[in-house]
C-alpha cells in the first residue's frame, strides 16, 4: 500500500507545477507555449495556445469548429489545410476536433455553426458547445425530433445521416449535394426550409417527392426521407405535393444560447476538477493508454485554452493518459474541460502551419473537424527579417498585413526615436493582404511595425511587430567544413560585447563561449569543438549564433555550418 501511494504522489508531482507562462504571441491576445514535462514514464512534449473568451472585443474573437470540406460528406483533410481554407474570413489558431467514422469520415458527435445544426450529438459522450456569452459548454446532450404532416405528430430518428430500417431522417444542403441512396426509402422535398435552429418549429412546404433516395438536396431546401415499409407509407400518405411540413430537432439539454459545437469528451475537469472517471462510451484502451491527446477547456476569467500533447515516441513524447491530461489542463487553470480525437490525429496548426509534431508515420493526418480560434481583425506577420544589419540582402525590410472585413487602415513604422513614419493613414481598403518594403531607416535601434485598423462594423484592432536595425555586427561567416575547430568571423562597426554560441540545427545549445569584448573592425571568435565539459564534439550540422551587445542594444546573426574532428 505504501509503495502505491508514493507512486501516486509521485505522478501527482509530476503534473503539478506552476501555471503556464506568457507564451509566445502568434496574433493579437493568441499565444503559444511549448513545454517539456519530465514524468516517471518520460517525457511529455505539451502544447498550449491561450485566447480571449469568445466573443471578447465585441466579437473580434470566436472559438468555432470547422467541417473538413465544408459538408458532413465532404471526406477529411489535414487540420492545416483547413486553416488555409479560412484565411480569407479570420487569422486562426486551433487544434483536431472530434472523433470521425473511419469507414465514411463523417463526424461522430455533434457539430454546429452559427446556431445551425449540421449534426446531431452522441448522447454517449460529451459535447462541447460555446454560447453567447462565451462560456464553454461539456455535457452529454441527446438528441431526439419530430415532424408533423396531415396527420399526428412522427418521431424524426436522425438528422444527416445515413439511415437505419426504420428510422425518419431530415437532410439539408450541409450533408452534401444528395442524399443517400436507400431502396425503398420515401422522399419528399421542402423547399424552402429555415435554418436547422434546434428546439424550434421549422415548417416548410413540399414541393417533390421521390423514392429510393439519391435526390437532390436543394440550396435553400431540405429533404425528409422514411426508410422502411411502414414509415415510408405514412410520409407518402401524409406528406403529399403541396402540404407544409413541420420538424422539430429537439437537444436535452436544450443548450439555450448555444451558437457553436462540436462532439468530444471525455469530460475532463469540472468546477475546477479533474475527472477521473467520466462513465462515457469510451473503451478502457483510449482512456487509459499513454498517447497522444488533446482538448479544450475555459480558465475561471473566461479565456479560452487548447492543449495538446505529443505522443507515441519514446524519447520525444511518450503521451499521457487520460486522467494525466485532466490533470495538466486543471494546473493550467481550467474550471471546464473537454477531450477531443486523440492518437494519430492530434495536430496544433497557426496560420496552417504545423506546430507540433503527429505520431502517424506519414506525419499530419487528415481528420474530419477542428476546433479553431477565430480572429477578425488586422493581421500582420512577424517582419520576415528580424535584424536588418546592411548586409546586401539585409537592407531593406519586407512588411505586410491582413484584414478580412472592409477595413480603415493606419499603417506606420515607429523609429528607435519613437517617431512615426507613416505608410498609410486612415486609407479605406476592402479585405486582403496588403505589402510594403521600407528601407529608409534613420536609427539604429528597435523598430516597430505598428497596423491598426477599424473595421465596417466599427470593431478596432492593433498589431505591433518588433525587429532591429541595427549595423554594429556584419558579415557573419563561419566555414562550410571546420575540421577540429571552427573560426567565426565577422566585422563590426562600434565597439560590443560578442557572444558565441553553438547549436544544432533544430536550436539545442551545444556550447556556450564567454563573452568577449573587442573593438570595432573585422573580428573573430573561435569555437575549439569542444562540450562543455571538455569532450570532443562529434561531427554534423551545426549553426553558429553570434550575438551583439553595442551601446545601440543586442542583435544576432546566426550562421550554419558543418563540423568534423580533428
Amino acid at each position: 500500500m505504501l509503495g502505491r501511494a508514493a507512486a501516486i504522489c509521485l505522478l501527482v508531482a509530476a503534473f503539478a507545477g506552476p501555471a503556464h507562462a506568457q507564451g509566445t504571441p502568434l496574433m493579437p491576445g493568441v499565444t503559444y507555449e511549448k513545454t517539456v514535462q519530465f514524468t516517471p514514464h518520460g517525457a511529455v512534449a505539451l502544447h498550449v495556445l491561450t485566447a480571449p473568451r469568445p466573443g471578447d472585443q465585441n466579437g473580434l474573437y470566436q472559438l468555432a469548429p470547422v467541417l473538413a470540406k465544408g459538408t458532413v460528406l465532404g471526406g477529411r483533410q489535414r487540420v492545416t489545410q483547413m486553416e488555409k481554407d479560412v484565411s480569407t474570413q479570420a487569422t486562426v489558431a486551433g487544434i483536431n476536433g472530434d472523433l470521425f467514422k473511419g469507414q465514411d469520415a463523417q463526424p461522430a458527435g455533434v457539430f454546429m455553426q452559427g446556431g445551425v445544426l449540421v449534426h446531431p450529438p452522441l448522447s454517449t459522450r460529451s459535447s462541447i458547445g460555446v454560447d453567447s456569452t462565451g462560456a464553454l459548454h461539456v455535457d452529454r446532450v441527446k438528441f431526439f425530433g419530430t415532424w408533423r404532416g396531415t396527420g399526428q405528430r412522427r418521431p424524426l430518428n436522425g438528422f444527416n445521416e445515413v439511415p437505419k430500417v426504420g428510422a425518419v431522417i431530415l437532410f439539408t444542403p450541409a450533408f452534401g449535394a444528395r442524399t443517400p441512396v436507400v431502396p425503398g426509402a420515401a422522399e419528399i422535398v421542402l423547399q424552402p426550409f429555415p435554418a436547422a435552429t434546434p428546439n424550434a418549429d421549422l415548417t416548410a412546404n413540399v414541393t417533390a417527392a421521390a423514392v429510393g433516395g439519391g435526390t437532390t438536396i436543394p440550396p435553400d431546401g431540405a429533404v425528409l426521407m422514411a426508410a422502411g415499409g411502414t414509415l415510408a407509407a405514412a410520409l407518402q400518405a401524409e406528406a403529399p405535393v403541396g402540404t407544409p411540413i413541420t420538424t422539430r430537432l429537439i437537444l436535452q439539454p436544450a443548450w439555450t444560447g448555444v451558437l457553436t459545437a462540436l462532439g468530444g469528451g471525455p469530460v475532463l475537469v469540472r468546477n475546477g476538477k479533474p475527472i477521473f472517471r467520466s462513465l462515457e462510451d469510451f473503451t478502457n484502451d483510449q482512456v487509459s493508454q499513454r498517447d497522444p491527446r488533446a482538448g479544450v477547456g475555459q480558465l475561471a476569467d473566461g479565456r479560452i485554452i487548447l492543449v495538446a500533447v505529443d505522443g507515441s515516441q519514446p524519447g520525444y513524447s511518450v503521451g499521457l493518459t487520460s486522467f494525466e491530461l485532466a490533470q495538466t489542463l486543471a494546473r493550467l487553470g481550467a474550471v471546464t474541460a473537454s477531450a477531443v480525437d486523440s492518437g494519430g490525429s492530434v495536430t496544433v496548426a497557426f496560420d496552417g502551419q504545423l506546430l507540433n509534431r503527429p505520431s502517424d508515420p506519414g506525419g499530419e493526418r487528415a481528420v474530419k473537424e477542428a476546433l479553431l480560434i477565430e480572429y477578425y481583425g488586422v493581421y500582420a506577420a512577424p517582419p520576415p527579417l528580424p535584424l536588418l544589419n546592411g548586409d546586401p540582402d539585409k537592407a531593406a525590410e519586407p512588411l505586410s498585413y491582413k484584414i478580412v472585413r472592409a477595413s480603415k487602415v493606419t499603417a506606420q513604422l515607429i523609429g528607435p526615436d519613437g517617431v512615426s513614419r507613416p505608410l498609410e493613414s486612415a486609407v479605406q481598403h476592402d479585405p486582403g493582404s496588403y505589402p510594403f518594403t521600407y528601407s529608409a531607416f534613420d536609427r539604429e535601434g528597435t523598430w516597430h511595425w505598428n497596423v491598426t485598423a477599424t473595421d465596417d462594423l466599427g470593431r478596432a484592432s492593433t498589431i505591433d511587430r518588433p525587429f532591429r536595425f541595427d549595423t554594429t555586427l556584419r558579415g557573419v561567416a563561419a566555414p562550410k567544413l571546420a575540421r577540429g575547430t571552427a573560426s567565426i568571423r565577422f566585422t563590426l562597426s562600434r565597439a560590443a560585447s560578442i557572444r558565441l554560441r553553438i547549436e544544432t540545427r533544430s536550436g539545442v545549445l551545444v556550447r556556450a563561449l564567454r563573452p568577449v569584448a573587442l573593438q570595432a573592425g573585422p573580428g573573430s571568435v573561435v569555437w575549439d569543438g569542444t562540450l562543455p565539459h571538455g569532450t570532443r564534439a562529434y561531427g554534423g550540422a551545426f549553426v553558429a549564433h553570434v550575438f551583439a551587445t553595442s551601446e545601440v542594444g543586442t542583435s544576432d546573426v546566426a550562421v550554419p555550418f558543418g563540423f568534423r574532428r580533428a
